[in-house]
């Protein structure tokens, strides 16, 4: 079923709505959790100390207004009607624009990027020509390639979006759990529940993060029935609350009482913004979690389900509220408007919905870290997928405990929703207004749209969400600091690895050898060559590193069969299998060197060594035999010789070169020819040739001796790489390079393909980079 139809106006069949009503279902469990849970401690914080209820009920009336136009202008019409159009091939948030951005313009942050990769399926640019200078599009494309200063900015601004997502990976648990069991408050005596909530909530975190690494399929399928259960029962003690206290209510959803707030409250109703944006809460998650469903699946369930049950909840404890101000024990808060015969029942429900929305929350940081990491932007972390059937779930456990970690601190530091609601405000704020900015250079560069729209979008709704970021930043002292020091050592980490990973780079670029000297050695290289395959890790897409001489000339022998082995991110979100590998030679076919590039997607899995291993030989051999003969090439051409080619794994290869290991004999075929490798006592490989075309004597043997270099095994050749600054540089360069890239560099993990390669099969010569 084509989901994508639904979206681009085809028609739709009964089986694909169903399934479309399917993935909205789920959708309820997945994105919504956090969204629906806010409920419990917006109109709390708003109360909390900058306005009063009195009884003229202005203030309750003006908040609910505010409330209402503010889900409907930000979650509904920006980011269900205009956001979630601007999807990376299915993928959504932050790292999903810049990535759109990073192909319509060469503005990557990647520095191994090739013209070979926009030939890619997903690399897809709308078949607009931006060379025609006088578009809007093209005129913005070239400024922003000229300008370095432009393209930092924009990587900046992905990265503070990204550490605003993981500080609300931070405060979200923390004020919704926190927030779900303060319902004990009613049920207890006022010196007692405080001695409960902490260390309830605290257990709850706990429990929380250390089920993480079961991962969320196991108990997904309760996420949906939790939400929609949750969801209904705040809907209905709201259209109680309505009918039973105050039918006229509705008469403040006109924005006129906007007005009467603020003109009555003045400066705290300013300030009262920033516990009013708390309704928006986990808005952006429709569209980060947009590669799970489809843009239509999460429209419904917005549209139809979370969005009405929402206003009546507010709607319904707006009416509970304004009939009740001079009560003794009365509080402004979620469990004083539930009936009081429903409050454990309704208690235990919250929990539950605070957990799941929670999860989603979690499950997102580890996400957007993943990406991080795939473009360069984080340093390597072991990352864990739990479930083999459902793409995108992953575990990283050092993210994890410092979560948890954080999140009690939090939670015992601060204590009450007001201060925890100011630093969660702030970080879901400051993620919508990163959207936005990216999202207008979106809609110029990628849609091809005037200025116009671009500069109306930002008015708008940066505007709103301005005034709504200035009254969270007013509270810096009063936990708005949170997000913003939790952003700064994280962005910190984040540019170090990168500044550090692109200087490395570029040594590697600006001291690569000369093919030149390579032909001079010949083709025994100067040394033995032995059997075996030996694997040479490298960052560079083209050309000779300059540690393979540091190899040639400090080992006395070297592998018959060399690879330079690429493994690198592109700016996509997946990479079709088909199209995985880039398989070129390295000088003339006697050398037997080749280079293999293995692409990746930002939201790919990484296969196993042994699979991994595999896929790498296959394309070697189907390279071999599929390649062409060609003309001599002179010496001065020799660099520019070196033609890649796209081949993809062994499972996408039906008509093209398999490989068998096994441990015996075993029976001849007469669909395939095989080539043997003569009889070992080790593992036996073959190679399946499709009987057409015919190769070429010379093909036969290479592909006789790549087939003993695998039998005899497979040796990974990894650069040991000592960063150090140049002498002359700056003292910040020198920190920077010298203390915090070092340190990063020391305890991040390695190569995702050396992670489970065996010690005695790795061989690492150290190198000191002067950058």
């Amino acid at each position: 079923m084509d989901l994508e139809s639904a979206i681009g106006g085809h028609p739709i069949k009964k089986d694909s709505w169903r399934a479309v009503l399917t993935l909205a279902y789920q959708s309820l469990g997945v994105v919504y959790g956090d969204l629906s849970t806010s409920p419990l401690y917006v109109y709390k914080s708003t109360f909390a100390e900058d306005i009063k209820h009195s009884e003229t009920n202005e203030e309750i009336y003006g908040v609910l207004s505010f409330v209402f136009w503010t889900l409907t202008l930000i979650p509904l019409i920006k980011y269900v009607f205009i956001v979630l159009r601007a999807d990376d091939n299915g993928e959504g948030g932050t790292f999903a624009l810049y990535s759109l951005l990073c192909r319509h313009a060469r503005v990557s942050s990647l520095p191994n990027c090739q013209l070979a990769d926009e030939d890619l399926s997903e690399y897809t640019k709308d078949g607009v020509d931006l060379t025609n200078k006088k578009t809007c599009g093209s005129r913005l494309k070239s400024t922003l390639e000229k300008h370095r200063v432009l393209q930092r900015v924009l990587l900046v601004l992905a990265l503070i979006g990204a550490c605003m997502v993981i500080g609300d990976g931070v405060l979200t648990p923390s004020i919704s759990v926190f927030s779900a069991v303060s319902g004990l408050e009613l049920s207890m005596a006022k010196p007692h529940h405080r001695y409960v909530e902490v260390p309830v909530a605290c257990a709850i975190l706990v429990i929380l993060f250390a089920i993480q690494h079961y991962g969320t399929h196991r108990v997904g399928f309760l996420f949906a029935p939790v939400v929609i259960t949750w969801l209904l029962c705040i809907s209905a003690i709201g259209l109680y609350n309505i009918f039973y206290w105050n039918p006229h209510v509705y008469r403040a959803l006109s924005p006129y009482y906007m007005y009467k707030f603020l003109k009555k409250t003045q400066r705290g109703g300013w300030m009262s913004l920033g516990g009013i944006l708390l309704c928006m809460t986990g808005s952006e998650a429709m569209f980060a979690d947009l590669g799970h469903f489809s843009q239509l699946s999460i429209k419904i369930a917005f549209s139809f389900v979370v969005y009405p049950s929402l206003v009546l909840a507010y709607m319904g404890q707006a009416a509970y509220l304004s009939q009740h101000h001079g009560d003794s024990n009365y509080q402004v808060g979620f469990y004083v408007s539930v009936p009081e015969k429903l409050r454990l029942p309704v208690l235990v429900i919250a929990i539950l919905a605070a957990v799941v929305g929670s999860q989603a929350v979690i499950t997102g940081t580890f996400s957007i870290i993943k990406q991080c990491s795939a473009l360069g932007c984080f340093p390597r972390v072991k990352i864990v997928h739990t479930s083999s059937k459902i793409h995108g779930q992953i575990y990283i456990p050092e993210i994890n405990w410092t979560l948890m970690l954080l999140c009690l601190a939090i939670t015992i530091g601060f204590r009450d929703t007001k201060r925890m609601g100011n630093a969660s405000g702030l970080a879901v704020i400051t993620v919508m207004l990163v959207t936005t900015c990216l999202m207008s250079v979106v809609i110029i560069l990628c849609w091809h749209k005037s200025f116009v729209y671009a500069i109306a979008f930002i008015l708008i709704f940066g505007s709103i969400e301005s005034l709504y970021f200035s009254a969270s930043l007013i509270k810096f002292r009063e936990g708005a600091w949170v997000p913003i020091a939790l952003s700064l050592i994280f962005l910190i980490v984040m540019y170090v690895w990168h500044y550090g990973t692109r200087k490395k780079y570029e040594f590697d670029v600006q001291n690569k050898v000369s093919i030149n000297w390579l032909l001079g050695l010949g083709p025994s290289l100067g040394i033995v060559r032995v059997r075996g395959i030996g694997l040479i890790y490298t960052e560079l897409v083209a050309g000779i590193p300059a540690i393979f001489s540091h190899f040639v000339t400090n080992l006395p022998a070297f592998h018959q069969v060399l690879v330079f082995l690429c493994i690198k991110s592109v700016p996509v979100p997946h990479v079709r299998p088909g199209e995985r590998f880039l398989v070129g030679r390295v000088g003339p076919k006697e050398y037997r060197l080749y280079r293999c590039i293995a692409r990746y997607g930002y939201r790919d899995i990484h296969k196993d060594d042994m699979e991994f291993e595999k896929d790498l030989v296959c394309s070697i051999a189907e390279f071999i035999r599929s390649e062409k003969a060609e003309t001599s090439v002179k010496l001065e051409d020799a660099e520019e010789s070196e033609r890649m080619t796209v081949v993809g794994t062994s499972s996408t290869n039906v008509d093209g070169v398999r490989m068998c290991e096994d441990e015996g004999e075993t029976a001849e075929t007469s669909e395939v020819r095989e080539i043997k490798s003569p009889k070992k006592l080790r593992k036996r490989v073959r190679f399946l040739v499709p009987e057409s075309p015919q190769m070429e004597t010379e093909a036969r043997r290479e592909l006789q001796e790549l087939m003993e270099a695998r039998e005899a095994g497979m040796a990974f050749i990894m650069g040991h790489s000592y960063v150090k600054a140049k002498r002359g540089s700056g003292w910040v360069k020198k920190v920077v390079i010298n203390y915090g890239y070092d340190f990063l560099r020391r305890n991040s993990r390695g190569p995702s393909y050396a992670w489970s390669v065996p010690h005695a099969s790795t061989l690492e010569v150290g190198m000191v980079y002067q950058v």
